[in-house]
Protein backbone atom coordinates (compact mmCIF):
# COMPACT_ATOMS: atom_id res chain seq x y z
CA UNK A 1 0.00 0.00 0.00
CA UNK A 2 1.40 3.29 -0.68
CA UNK A 3 2.45 4.64 2.37
CA UNK A 4 1.42 8.05 1.72
CA UNK A 5 -2.10 10.62 2.02
CA UNK A 6 -4.29 10.53 -0.45
CA UNK A 7 -6.78 13.82 -0.07
CA UNK A 8 -9.93 14.25 -1.18
CA UNK A 9 -10.54 14.27 -5.11
CA UNK A 10 -6.94 13.97 -5.89
CA UNK A 11 -4.78 10.47 -7.52
CA UNK A 12 -3.14 8.23 -4.77
CA UNK A 13 0.55 8.76 -5.46
CA UNK A 14 3.12 7.60 -3.34
CA UNK A 15 4.60 10.16 -1.11
CA UNK A 16 8.31 10.24 0.02
CA UNK A 17 8.76 11.66 3.72
CA UNK A 18 8.87 15.78 3.16
CA UNK A 19 12.63 17.46 3.96
CA UNK A 20 12.69 20.44 5.80
CA UNK A 21 14.86 23.58 5.20
CA UNK A 22 16.18 24.81 9.08
CA UNK A 23 17.45 27.86 9.75
CA UNK A 24 19.63 27.51 12.54
CA UNK A 25 20.41 30.82 14.80
CA UNK A 26 23.72 31.32 17.29
CA UNK A 27 23.06 33.65 20.19
CA UNK A 28 26.43 34.82 21.87
CA UNK A 29 26.47 34.66 25.59
CA UNK A 30 24.56 36.89 28.04
CA UNK A 31 25.99 40.29 27.91
CA UNK A 32 27.62 42.38 31.34
CA UNK A 33 24.91 43.86 32.93
CA UNK A 34 26.71 46.88 33.97
CA UNK A 35 26.17 50.55 32.57
CA UNK A 36 27.61 50.48 29.87
CA UNK A 37 25.60 47.29 28.39
CA UNK A 38 22.59 49.65 29.67
CA UNK A 39 23.74 52.46 27.16
CA UNK A 40 21.22 53.11 24.23
CA UNK A 41 22.27 51.52 20.84
CA UNK A 42 22.80 54.08 18.23
CA UNK A 43 19.44 53.92 15.69
CA UNK A 44 20.12 51.84 12.60
CA UNK A 45 19.37 54.14 9.24
CA UNK A 46 18.90 52.67 6.06
CA UNK A 47 20.30 54.41 3.14
CA UNK A 48 18.70 53.92 -0.50
CA UNK A 49 21.86 51.85 -1.57
CA UNK A 50 21.72 49.45 1.78
CA UNK A 51 18.30 48.56 1.15
CA UNK A 52 18.59 47.19 -2.77
CA UNK A 53 21.92 45.52 -0.71
CA UNK A 54 19.42 43.53 1.73
CA UNK A 55 17.00 42.64 -0.96
CA UNK A 56 19.39 41.72 -3.41
CA UNK A 57 21.18 39.54 -0.47
CA UNK A 58 17.61 37.98 0.38
CA UNK A 59 17.01 37.00 -2.99
CA UNK A 60 19.63 34.88 -3.08
CA UNK A 61 19.18 33.32 0.00
CA UNK A 62 15.42 32.36 -0.83
CA UNK A 63 17.00 30.94 -4.20
CA UNK A 64 19.62 29.03 -2.78
CA UNK A 65 17.03 27.52 -0.38
CA UNK A 66 14.59 26.79 -3.41
CA UNK A 67 17.81 24.70 -5.22
CA UNK A 68 18.64 22.79 -1.97
CA UNK A 69 14.72 21.58 -1.59
CA UNK A 70 12.14 22.86 -4.22
CA UNK A 71 8.76 23.12 -3.26
CA UNK A 72 6.91 19.88 -3.37
CA UNK A 73 3.04 18.74 -4.21
CA UNK A 74 2.36 17.06 -0.50
CA UNK A 75 4.42 20.31 1.91
CA UNK A 76 0.85 21.42 3.37
CA UNK A 77 0.78 22.72 6.67
CA UNK A 78 -2.89 21.40 7.27
CA UNK A 79 -2.91 18.42 9.17
CA UNK A 80 -4.14 15.07 7.66
CA UNK A 81 -7.59 14.70 6.91
CA UNK A 82 -9.93 11.81 8.19
CA UNK A 83 -9.25 9.32 4.84
CA UNK A 84 -5.30 11.00 4.54
CA UNK A 85 -5.12 9.28 7.90
CA UNK A 86 -6.90 6.09 7.11
CA UNK A 87 -4.72 5.72 3.83
CA UNK A 88 -1.64 5.76 5.97
CA UNK A 89 -3.20 3.39 8.57
CA UNK A 90 -3.62 0.75 6.06
CA UNK A 91 -1.00 1.45 3.88
CA UNK A 92 1.48 0.28 6.82
CA UNK A 93 -0.46 -2.54 7.90
CA UNK A 94 -2.12 -0.67 11.17
CA UNK A 95 -5.45 -0.91 12.30
CA UNK A 96 -7.41 2.59 11.48
CA UNK A 97 -10.43 4.10 13.06
CA UNK A 98 -14.30 3.55 12.19
CA UNK A 99 -14.64 6.84 11.24
CA UNK A 100 -11.04 7.40 8.96
CA UNK A 101 -12.29 4.56 7.18
CA UNK A 102 -15.73 5.52 6.23
CA UNK A 103 -14.27 8.75 4.80
CA UNK A 104 -11.21 7.00 2.71
CA UNK A 105 -14.10 4.35 1.59
CA UNK A 106 -16.38 7.64 0.43
CA UNK A 107 -13.63 9.48 -0.95
CA UNK A 108 -11.43 6.74 -3.18
CA UNK A 109 -15.37 5.79 -4.80
CA UNK A 110 -15.65 8.83 -6.32
CA UNK A 111 -12.34 9.20 -7.13
CA UNK A 112 -12.28 6.05 -9.36
CA UNK A 113 -15.89 6.62 -10.58
CA UNK A 114 -14.31 8.87 -12.84
CA UNK A 115 -10.72 7.78 -13.06
CA UNK A 116 -11.72 4.48 -13.62
CA UNK A 117 -7.92 3.46 -14.71
CA UNK A 118 -5.65 4.90 -11.34
CA UNK A 119 -4.52 1.72 -10.07
CA UNK A 120 -3.37 2.78 -7.13
CA UNK A 121 -7.19 4.00 -6.28
CA UNK A 122 -8.54 1.13 -6.61
CA UNK A 123 -5.74 -0.82 -4.63
CA UNK A 124 -6.30 1.89 -1.84
CA UNK A 125 -10.46 1.34 -2.05
CA UNK A 126 -9.78 -2.77 -1.62
CA UNK A 127 -7.95 -2.28 1.29
CA UNK A 128 -10.38 0.19 3.05
CA UNK A 129 -12.88 -2.15 1.87
CA UNK A 130 -10.97 -4.84 3.85
CA UNK A 131 -10.08 -2.59 7.17
CA UNK A 132 -14.06 -1.85 7.43
CA UNK A 133 -14.53 -5.44 6.94
CA UNK A 134 -11.95 -6.29 9.91
CA UNK A 135 -13.69 -3.62 12.01
CA UNK A 136 -17.26 -4.66 11.43
CA UNK A 137 -16.94 -8.57 11.04
CA UNK A 138 -18.97 -8.33 8.09
CA UNK A 139 -17.95 -10.75 5.32
CA UNK A 140 -20.36 -8.19 3.19
CA UNK A 141 -17.06 -6.21 2.28
CA UNK A 142 -14.79 -8.90 1.02
CA UNK A 143 -16.57 -9.35 -2.01
CA UNK A 144 -16.35 -6.11 -2.66
CA UNK A 145 -12.51 -5.41 -1.67
CA UNK A 146 -11.58 -8.70 -3.96
CA UNK A 147 -13.90 -6.68 -6.98
CA UNK A 148 -11.24 -3.53 -6.58
CA UNK A 149 -8.11 -4.89 -5.91
CA UNK A 150 -9.11 -7.22 -8.88
CA UNK A 151 -10.00 -4.23 -10.78
CA UNK A 152 -6.24 -3.01 -9.99
CA UNK A 153 -4.73 -5.92 -11.18
CA UNK A 154 -6.27 -5.64 -14.47
CA UNK A 155 -5.28 -1.83 -15.13
CA UNK A 156 -1.80 -2.33 -14.05
CA UNK A 157 -1.03 -6.28 -14.02
CA UNK A 158 1.58 -8.18 -11.29
CA UNK A 159 3.77 -8.75 -13.61
CA UNK A 160 4.38 -4.70 -13.78
CA UNK A 161 4.95 -4.50 -9.98
CA UNK A 162 1.29 -3.80 -8.98
CA UNK A 163 2.67 -4.79 -5.16
CA UNK A 164 -0.14 -3.19 -3.65
CA UNK A 165 -2.90 -4.86 -4.98
CA UNK A 166 -0.62 -8.08 -4.81
CA UNK A 167 -0.46 -7.68 -0.92
CA UNK A 168 -3.82 -6.68 -0.47
CA UNK A 169 -5.24 -9.65 -2.36
CA UNK A 170 -3.06 -11.45 0.09
CA UNK A 171 -4.10 -10.21 3.29
CA UNK A 172 -7.91 -10.83 1.72
CA UNK A 173 -6.81 -13.97 1.41
CA UNK A 174 -5.95 -14.82 5.43
CA UNK A 175 -8.99 -13.43 6.41
CA UNK A 176 -11.06 -15.29 4.55
CA UNK A 177 -8.50 -18.29 6.37
CA UNK A 178 -7.73 -19.00 2.81
CA UNK A 179 -3.87 -19.56 4.09
CA UNK A 180 -2.33 -21.25 0.76
CA UNK A 181 -3.73 -18.44 -1.42
CA UNK A 182 -2.11 -16.11 0.90
CA UNK A 183 0.66 -17.51 0.68
CA UNK A 184 0.70 -17.67 -2.97
CA UNK A 185 0.22 -13.77 -2.98
CA UNK A 186 2.81 -13.08 -0.30
CA UNK A 187 5.27 -15.35 -1.84
CA UNK A 188 4.55 -13.14 -5.43
CA UNK A 189 5.25 -10.23 -4.20
CA UNK A 190 9.13 -11.51 -2.02
CA UNK A 191 10.14 -13.09 -5.34
CA UNK A 192 9.46 -9.46 -7.21
CA UNK A 193 10.71 -7.57 -4.76
CA UNK A 194 12.32 -9.29 -1.52
CA UNK A 195 12.91 -6.20 0.39
CA UNK A 196 9.70 -5.24 0.09
CA UNK A 197 8.66 -5.46 3.68
CA UNK A 198 4.87 -5.13 3.07
CA UNK A 199 4.89 -9.07 1.97
CA UNK A 200 6.33 -10.38 5.74
CA UNK A 201 3.28 -9.79 7.57
CA UNK A 202 1.10 -11.78 4.66
CA UNK A 203 3.48 -14.59 4.88
CA UNK A 204 3.71 -14.46 8.51
CA UNK A 205 -0.18 -14.88 8.97
CA UNK A 206 -0.49 -17.13 6.15
CA UNK A 207 2.66 -19.87 7.45
CA UNK A 208 1.02 -19.62 10.78
CA UNK A 209 -2.68 -20.72 9.38
CA UNK A 210 -1.11 -23.34 7.53
CA UNK A 211 0.36 -24.74 10.37
CA UNK A 212 4.22 -23.75 8.97
CA UNK A 213 5.44 -22.49 12.48
CA UNK A 214 9.38 -21.99 11.18
CA UNK A 215 8.35 -20.61 8.11
CA UNK A 216 6.29 -18.06 10.26
CA UNK A 217 9.04 -17.15 12.72
CA UNK A 218 11.68 -16.82 9.36
CA UNK A 219 9.08 -14.27 7.98
CA UNK A 220 8.71 -12.39 11.21
CA UNK A 221 12.55 -12.08 11.68
CA UNK A 222 13.08 -11.07 8.12
CA UNK A 223 10.24 -8.31 8.67
CA UNK A 224 11.59 -7.27 12.14
CA UNK A 225 14.92 -6.74 10.30
CA UNK A 226 13.41 -5.01 7.45
CA UNK A 227 10.49 -2.56 9.07
CA UNK A 228 10.40 -2.71 13.25
CA UNK A 229 7.50 -0.77 14.26
CA UNK A 230 4.03 -2.07 14.80
CA UNK A 231 3.27 -4.44 12.28
CA UNK A 232 6.48 -6.09 12.80
CA UNK A 233 5.93 -6.50 16.81
CA UNK A 234 2.68 -7.72 16.79
CA UNK A 235 3.43 -10.43 14.15
CA UNK A 236 6.30 -11.27 16.82
CA UNK A 237 3.89 -11.10 19.54
CA UNK A 238 1.98 -14.13 17.31
CA UNK A 239 5.18 -15.99 16.41
CA UNK A 240 6.55 -16.34 20.50
CA UNK A 241 2.38 -16.86 21.88
CA UNK A 242 2.41 -19.52 19.33
CA UNK A 243 5.52 -21.55 20.16
CA UNK A 244 4.63 -21.08 24.09
CA UNK A 245 6.97 -18.12 24.62
CA UNK A 246 4.72 -15.84 26.50
CA UNK A 247 7.41 -13.62 28.22
CA UNK A 248 8.88 -13.15 24.76
CA UNK A 249 5.05 -12.33 23.59
CA UNK A 250 4.28 -9.93 26.26
CA UNK A 251 7.17 -7.84 25.30
CA UNK A 252 6.55 -7.46 21.66
CA UNK A 253 3.14 -6.22 22.16
CA UNK A 254 4.57 -3.75 24.32
CA UNK A 255 6.85 -2.90 21.94
CA UNK A 256 3.52 -2.85 19.19
CA UNK A 257 1.81 -0.32 22.11
CA UNK A 258 4.46 2.02 21.98
CA UNK A 259 4.85 1.94 18.24
CA UNK A 260 1.28 2.96 18.09
CA UNK A 261 0.77 6.34 16.72
CA UNK A 262 -3.64 6.76 16.69
CA UNK A 263 -5.63 5.91 18.91
CA UNK A 264 -6.73 2.82 16.93
CA UNK A 265 -3.38 1.48 16.67
CA UNK A 266 -3.00 1.73 20.70
CA UNK A 267 -6.33 0.42 21.07
CA UNK A 268 -5.62 -2.50 18.71
CA UNK A 269 -2.32 -3.39 20.90
CA UNK A 270 -4.16 -2.91 24.28
CA UNK A 271 -6.83 -5.60 23.23
CA UNK A 272 -3.99 -8.23 22.48
CA UNK A 273 -1.92 -7.41 25.84
CA UNK A 274 -5.64 -8.53 27.57
CA UNK A 275 -5.78 -11.62 24.98
CA UNK A 276 -2.45 -12.66 26.38
CA UNK A 277 -3.00 -11.88 30.38
CA UNK A 278 -6.58 -13.55 29.76
CA UNK A 279 -4.61 -16.66 28.10
CA UNK A 280 -2.22 -16.86 31.11
CA UNK A 281 -5.13 -17.12 33.40
CA UNK A 282 -4.98 -13.13 34.86
CA UNK A 283 -8.22 -11.78 34.38
CA UNK A 284 -8.23 -8.87 36.33
CA UNK A 285 -4.93 -8.12 34.40
CA UNK A 286 -7.02 -8.75 31.42
CA UNK A 287 -9.70 -6.62 32.21
CA UNK A 288 -7.81 -3.45 33.14
CA UNK A 289 -6.19 -3.66 29.58
CA UNK A 290 -9.57 -4.28 27.67
CA UNK A 291 -10.74 -1.23 29.62
CA UNK A 292 -7.63 0.40 28.30
CA UNK A 293 -8.40 -0.21 25.25
CA UNK A 294 -12.04 0.49 25.10
CA UNK A 295 -10.79 4.30 27.03
CA UNK A 296 -8.49 4.49 24.06
CA UNK A 297 -10.97 3.47 21.37
CA UNK A 298 -14.89 3.07 22.57
CA UNK A 299 -15.26 1.39 18.95
CA UNK A 300 -13.33 -1.54 19.93
CA UNK A 301 -15.53 -4.21 19.23
CA UNK A 302 -12.76 -6.92 19.74
CA UNK A 303 -11.68 -5.54 23.10
CA UNK A 304 -15.66 -5.18 24.20
CA UNK A 305 -16.20 -9.32 23.99
CA UNK A 306 -12.77 -9.36 25.56
CA UNK A 307 -14.25 -7.61 28.76
CA UNK A 308 -17.06 -9.51 28.40
CA UNK A 309 -14.40 -13.05 28.67
CA UNK A 310 -13.14 -11.46 31.40
CA UNK A 311 -15.94 -10.47 33.57
CA UNK A 312 -17.71 -14.14 33.12
CA UNK A 313 -14.35 -15.11 34.57
CA UNK A 314 -14.95 -12.72 37.79
CA UNK A 315 -18.23 -13.96 38.34
CA UNK A 316 -19.67 -10.58 37.08
CA UNK A 317 -22.06 -12.96 34.67
CA UNK A 318 -24.66 -10.19 34.09
CA UNK A 319 -22.52 -7.51 32.79
CA UNK A 320 -20.62 -9.89 30.66
CA UNK A 321 -24.43 -11.39 29.15
CA UNK A 322 -24.33 -6.97 28.27
CA UNK A 323 -20.59 -6.64 27.00
CA UNK A 324 -21.39 -10.25 24.55
CA UNK A 325 -24.54 -8.73 23.36
CA UNK A 326 -23.03 -5.24 22.11
CA UNK A 327 -20.60 -6.88 20.93
CA UNK A 328 -22.66 -8.90 19.11
CA UNK A 329 -24.48 -6.11 17.53
CA UNK A 330 -21.05 -3.83 16.47
CA UNK A 331 -19.59 -7.24 15.04
CA UNK A 332 -21.20 -10.68 14.70
CA UNK A 333 -18.85 -13.22 14.79
CA UNK A 334 -19.79 -17.41 15.17
CA UNK A 335 -16.96 -17.50 17.89
CA UNK A 336 -18.56 -14.53 20.21
CA UNK A 337 -22.05 -16.30 19.58
CA UNK A 338 -20.41 -19.61 20.69
CA UNK A 339 -18.51 -17.84 23.67
CA UNK A 340 -22.44 -15.94 25.06
CA UNK A 341 -24.34 -19.40 24.39
CA UNK A 342 -21.65 -21.18 26.69
CA UNK A 343 -21.89 -18.61 29.25
CA UNK A 344 -25.49 -18.52 29.10
CA UNK A 345 -25.67 -22.30 29.37
CA UNK A 346 -23.43 -22.06 32.44
CA UNK A 347 -26.09 -19.58 34.07
CA UNK A 348 -29.12 -22.30 33.39
CA UNK A 349 -30.64 -20.14 30.61
CA UNK A 350 -30.99 -23.03 28.20
CA UNK A 351 -33.41 -21.16 25.69
CA UNK A 352 -31.11 -18.27 25.19
CA UNK A 353 -28.24 -20.40 24.76
CA UNK A 354 -30.11 -22.01 21.91
CA UNK A 355 -30.69 -19.09 20.29
CA UNK A 356 -27.61 -18.04 19.96
CA UNK A 357 -26.03 -21.37 18.83
CA UNK A 358 -29.06 -21.05 16.20
CA UNK A 359 -27.46 -17.40 15.67
CA UNK A 360 -23.66 -19.44 15.73
CA UNK A 361 -25.25 -21.39 12.18
CA UNK A 362 -26.29 -18.14 10.83
CA UNK A 363 -23.41 -16.29 10.64
CA UNK A 364 -21.10 -19.53 9.35
CA UNK A 365 -23.58 -19.75 6.43
CA UNK A 366 -23.37 -16.06 5.67
CA UNK A 367 -19.68 -15.86 5.94
CA UNK A 368 -19.51 -19.03 3.79
CA UNK A 369 -21.68 -17.31 0.81
CA UNK A 370 -18.85 -14.77 0.94
CA UNK A 371 -15.53 -17.06 1.28
CA UNK A 372 -15.07 -17.01 4.74
CA UNK A 373 -13.82 -20.72 6.38
CA UNK A 374 -15.46 -20.80 9.59
CA UNK A 375 -15.11 -24.57 9.37
CA UNK A 376 -13.44 -24.59 12.77
CA UNK A 377 -15.51 -23.12 15.07
CA UNK A 378 -18.29 -24.90 13.27
CA UNK A 379 -16.84 -28.29 13.62
CA UNK A 380 -16.58 -27.50 17.30
CA UNK A 381 -19.94 -26.21 17.93
CA UNK A 382 -21.26 -29.56 16.30
CA UNK A 383 -19.32 -31.78 17.98
CA UNK A 384 -20.42 -30.57 21.38
CA UNK A 385 -23.86 -29.74 20.54
CA UNK A 386 -24.97 -31.34 17.12
CA UNK A 387 -23.66 -34.44 14.93
CA UNK A 388 -20.25 -35.76 15.69
CA UNK A 389 -20.02 -36.99 12.51
CA UNK A 390 -20.53 -34.30 10.72
CA UNK A 391 -17.97 -32.55 12.85
CA UNK A 392 -15.54 -35.25 11.91
CA UNK A 393 -16.14 -34.82 8.41
CA UNK A 394 -15.85 -31.05 8.11
CA UNK A 395 -12.56 -30.95 10.25
CA UNK A 396 -11.34 -34.19 8.27
CA UNK A 397 -11.49 -31.35 4.85
CA UNK A 398 -10.17 -28.44 6.85
CA UNK A 399 -7.21 -30.71 8.43
CA UNK A 400 -6.26 -31.20 4.45
CA UNK A 401 -6.17 -27.87 4.32
CA UNK A 402 -4.77 -25.96 7.21
CA UNK A 403 -2.31 -28.18 9.07
CA UNK A 404 -2.61 -25.87 11.93
CA UNK A 405 -2.61 -26.40 15.82
CA UNK A 406 -6.15 -24.94 15.60
CA UNK A 407 -7.22 -27.72 13.20
CA UNK A 408 -5.61 -30.26 14.79
CA UNK A 409 -7.30 -29.43 17.96
CA UNK A 410 -11.14 -29.58 16.54
CA UNK A 411 -10.54 -32.33 14.68
CA UNK A 412 -9.18 -34.88 18.09
CA UNK A 413 -11.92 -33.59 19.86
CA UNK A 414 -14.56 -34.25 17.22
CA UNK A 415 -13.16 -37.75 16.80
CA UNK A 416 -13.46 -37.89 20.31
CA UNK A 417 -16.82 -36.95 20.53
CA UNK A 418 -17.59 -39.87 17.60
CA UNK A 419 -15.97 -42.27 19.79
CA UNK A 420 -12.45 -42.68 17.88
CA UNK A 421 -10.50 -41.92 20.83
CA UNK A 422 -7.30 -43.28 19.36
CA UNK A 423 -7.67 -41.54 16.59
CA UNK A 424 -8.40 -38.72 18.45
CA UNK A 425 -5.59 -38.82 20.59
CA UNK A 426 -3.24 -38.15 17.76
CA UNK A 427 -4.27 -34.98 16.46
CA UNK A 428 -4.61 -33.72 20.40
CA UNK A 429 -0.81 -34.70 20.31
CA UNK A 430 -0.53 -32.49 17.32
CA UNK A 431 -2.46 -29.76 18.62
CA UNK A 432 -0.33 -29.74 22.27
CA UNK A 433 3.27 -30.92 21.50
CA UNK A 434 4.41 -27.55 18.92
CA UNK A 435 4.54 -25.07 22.38
CA UNK A 436 1.29 -22.90 22.42
CA UNK A 437 -0.06 -22.98 25.98
CA UNK A 438 -3.51 -23.51 25.74
CA UNK A 439 -5.74 -24.82 28.07
CA UNK A 440 -8.66 -25.36 25.97
CA UNK A 441 -6.02 -28.15 24.32
CA UNK A 442 -4.85 -29.59 27.65
CA UNK A 443 -8.13 -30.08 28.51
CA UNK A 444 -9.27 -31.91 24.91
CA UNK A 445 -6.35 -34.63 25.49
CA UNK A 446 -6.85 -34.84 28.93
CA UNK A 447 -10.84 -36.24 28.46
CA UNK A 448 -9.27 -38.32 25.30
CA UNK A 449 -6.35 -39.87 27.48
CA UNK A 450 -9.23 -40.75 30.42
CA UNK A 451 -11.67 -42.04 27.63
CA UNK A 452 -8.17 -44.78 26.69
CA UNK A 453 -8.27 -45.58 30.59
CA UNK A 454 -4.80 -42.96 30.71
CA UNK A 455 -5.38 -41.51 34.19
CA UNK A 456 -2.00 -40.18 34.65
CA UNK A 457 -1.83 -38.34 31.33
CA UNK A 458 -5.13 -37.14 31.95
CA UNK A 459 -4.34 -35.74 35.31
CA UNK A 460 -1.21 -34.26 34.04
CA UNK A 461 -3.29 -32.33 31.11
CA UNK A 462 -6.16 -31.94 33.15
CA UNK A 463 -3.80 -29.81 35.90
CA UNK A 464 -2.37 -28.34 32.78
CA UNK A 465 -5.60 -26.98 32.02
CA UNK A 466 -6.27 -25.40 34.86
CA UNK A 467 -2.98 -24.20 35.61
CA UNK A 468 -2.56 -22.38 32.28
CA UNK A 469 -5.99 -20.85 32.79
CA UNK A 470 -8.81 -21.57 35.14
CA UNK A 471 -11.77 -19.44 33.51
CA UNK A 472 -10.78 -20.99 30.20
CA UNK A 473 -14.73 -22.12 29.59
CA UNK A 474 -17.35 -21.29 31.75
CA UNK A 475 -18.79 -24.81 30.58
CA UNK A 476 -15.69 -26.85 30.72
CA UNK A 477 -13.66 -25.19 33.25
CA UNK A 478 -15.80 -27.29 36.02
CA UNK A 479 -15.96 -30.06 34.27
CA UNK A 480 -11.91 -30.09 34.32
CA UNK A 481 -12.21 -29.65 37.88
CA UNK A 482 -14.74 -32.07 38.86
CA UNK A 483 -12.99 -34.85 36.42
CA UNK A 484 -9.47 -33.94 38.11
CA UNK A 485 -11.49 -34.55 41.58
CA UNK A 486 -12.63 -38.05 40.40
CA UNK A 487 -9.79 -39.59 38.91
CA UNK A 488 -7.70 -37.90 42.51
CA UNK A 489 -3.88 -38.23 43.14
CA UNK A 490 -1.62 -41.41 42.46
CA UNK A 491 -1.70 -44.27 44.67
CA UNK A 492 0.96 -44.00 47.54
CA UNK A 493 3.90 -46.62 46.78
CA UNK A 494 6.24 -46.88 44.28
CA UNK A 495 9.99 -48.68 43.86
CA UNK A 496 11.08 -49.54 46.96
CA UNK A 497 14.79 -48.10 45.80
CA UNK A 498 12.47 -44.64 45.61
CA UNK A 499 10.03 -44.83 48.83
CA UNK A 500 12.94 -45.43 51.74
CA UNK A 501 11.46 -47.58 54.82
CA UNK A 502 13.00 -45.82 57.36
CA UNK A 503 13.33 -42.06 57.93
CA UNK A 504 16.87 -40.67 56.72
CA UNK A 505 19.29 -40.58 59.46
CA UNK A 506 22.15 -37.80 58.70
CA UNK A 507 24.95 -40.12 59.39
CA UNK A 508 28.04 -39.15 61.20
CA UNK A 509 31.48 -38.60 59.60
CA UNK A 510 34.69 -38.90 60.89
CA UNK A 511 36.39 -35.37 61.68
CA UNK A 512 39.23 -34.35 59.23
CA UNK A 513 42.61 -34.41 60.99
CA UNK A 514 43.83 -30.84 60.85
CA UNK A 515 47.61 -31.17 59.24
CA UNK A 516 50.34 -31.19 61.80
CA UNK A 517 52.44 -28.00 61.92
CA UNK A 518 56.27 -28.36 60.45
CA UNK A 519 59.40 -27.96 62.51
CA UNK A 520 60.52 -24.79 62.16
CA UNK A 521 64.10 -25.05 60.07
CA UNK A 522 67.25 -24.14 62.13
CA UNK A 523 68.65 -21.22 61.72
CA UNK A 524 72.33 -21.72 60.41
CA UNK A 525 75.08 -20.00 63.46
CA UNK A 526 77.14 -17.47 62.31
CA UNK A 527 80.64 -18.39 61.81
CA UNK A 528 83.58 -17.59 64.72
CA UNK A 529 85.94 -14.57 63.46
CA UNK A 530 89.53 -15.50 63.39
CA UNK A 531 91.36 -14.19 66.06
CA UNK A 532 94.42 -11.45 65.15
CA UNK A 533 96.74 -14.18 66.37
CA UNK A 534 95.79 -16.23 63.69
CA UNK A 535 98.18 -15.11 60.96
CA UNK A 536 101.14 -15.04 62.81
Amino acid sequence: MAAGAIGVNTPAHVFGHLGALFILTHSDPMDRFDEDSQTPAPPVTFTGRKTLVAAGVAVVLIAGALLIRPARTGDDARPPGPSERAATAVGMGAPASAADVVALVADREKWVASHADDDASWAVLGSAYLEQARRTADSAWYPKAEKALKRSLEVRPAEKGNFDAMTAMGSLANARRDFATGRKWGELVRAQAPRRWTAYPVLVDAYTGLGDYKGAQKAMELLLELRPGLAAHVRAAQVYRDRGWREDAVVSMESAAAAAKAPAEKAYALFRLGELSWERGDPAEALRQYEGALRTDPAQAEALAGRARALAALGRGGEAVRDYRMALGRTPVPQLARELGELLESLGRQQEAREQYGALTTMAVRDGANGVDDDVVLGLYEADHGDPAAAVRRLSQEWERHKSMQAADALGWALHRAGDHTAALEYAKKATEPGLRSADFAYHRAMIERALGDEAGARRHLQEALRTNPYFSPVRGPLAKEALAAIGQPPPGGPEHLQPVTPWVEPELPKPNPPKPKPAAAKPRPKPSPSPSAGR
